[in-house]
């Protein structure tokens, strides 16, 4: 202990006082809401998304963190692959919610369609979700005919 008292101090460096752009959460749900706050709670299963809108922003934003085992637990059983399969030069930059049918705490079934942008283009797709035990699972979706070539672009 005694030989701390040797350190020459350093001067601290400023932070910025603005937060910074990668805590933000990736779904753009919350613009000023950080990861933690948002997804973030429903990828460490500290609660589940109320609907099927929700799991979609989450799914989303896993697919964004390559967080695979969020993606499959929130995967219906029956059409639930072995594993991801993330394109590792995929950079997931944006999401717009185009339209959204049924999906509320009142259904058990809905879809949500979605616009997905990454470096280089988009993928549009429309997603069916189920309840699962009363918990929202994504079942599967219709990609858009022009955006077929995408490579593990489903994020539904």
């Amino acid at each position: 202990m005694a030989g701390m008292s040797r350190r020459t101090p350093h001067p601290r460096r400023q932070r910025p006082s603005i937060p910074v752009q990668s805590s933000a959460c990736p779904c753009g749900l919350a613009k000023t809401e950080t990861y933690e706050k948002c997804c973030g709670r429903f990828h460490r299963g500290e609660a589940a998304a109320p609907t099927a809108e929700a799991l979609m922003r989450s799914r989303y934003s896993a697919f964004a963190r390559r967080d695979e085992p969020y993606l499959l637990r929130t995967w219906h059983p029956r059409t639930r692959p072995a594993g991801v399969g993330f394109d590792p030069g995929m950079l997931w930059t944006g999401l717009e919610i185009i339209e959204t049918g049924d999906g509320t705490a009142f259904h058990t079934t809905g879809t949500v369609t979605f616009r997905a942008s990454y470096r280089g283009g988009s993928l549009e797709e429309r997603s069916r979700f189920e309840r699962v035990d009363g918990a929202w699972v994504y079942v599967d979706g219709d990609v858009s005919q022009s955006e077929q070539g995408v490579q593990s672009g489903r994020t539904g």
